[in-house]
């Protein structure tokens, strides 16, 4: 009896560990046969590195002589929100004239800052109507087409003679 119940506790806690093992998905760019790291300054140039690494995962706004390779890795535990828990973005910046690399950046999470953003509106003139006044609100008061009295009203059209 004594052992049946110890290899359920034992069941029960195997179950209960592996259920919550978390699950890992990649995104972004991905080195398969060399690795971002692996550009030298002043050696490679654009045509080498999209050789070696493909396109790169996007380019500078401003200027279109730098590169971005990025990518990150979240881990889910359950129902639980995913978190980032490694994420690299290796910047390539290039001489405009010899498409000579000029440098590379390397930077990782612990590189990234946080930015509040700010969720406030600007208001707008009038009110918000609920549901139930959307509804209602046409209740009682005639026709949507403007009567023949509303001559000059804005949003009317002169001559219009719509009954």
């Amino acid at each position: 009896m004594f052992r049946r119940a110890a290899f359920a506790a034992l069941a029960v806690g195997y179950l209960s560990v592996t259920a919550c093992a978390p699950i890992s998905s990649y995104s972004g760019f991905q080195a398969i046969e060399s690795d971002p790291k692996d550009v030298k300054a002043g050696v490679d140039t654009k045509s080498t590195v999209r050789s070696k690494l493909g396109s790169p995962s996007a380019t500078s706004t401003f200027d279109p002589n730098i590169w971005f390779y990025m990518n990150q890795v979240k881990e889910r535990v359950a129902f639980r929100r995913p978190k980032v828990v490694a994420r690299n973005v290796t910047a390539i910046a290039f001489n405009k004239e010899s498409e000579q690399v000029e440098s590379v950046n390397n930077y990782t999470l612990k590189d990234g800052k946080v930015i509040a953003y700010n969720g406030r509106e600007t208001p707008t003139r009038g009110r918000e109507m609920t549901i139930l006044e959307q509804m209602l609100g046409a209740v009682g008061h005639g026709g949507v087409l403007p009567r023949q009295d509303d001559e000059g009203v804005p949003g009317t059209r002169p001559g219009d003679r719509r009954n």
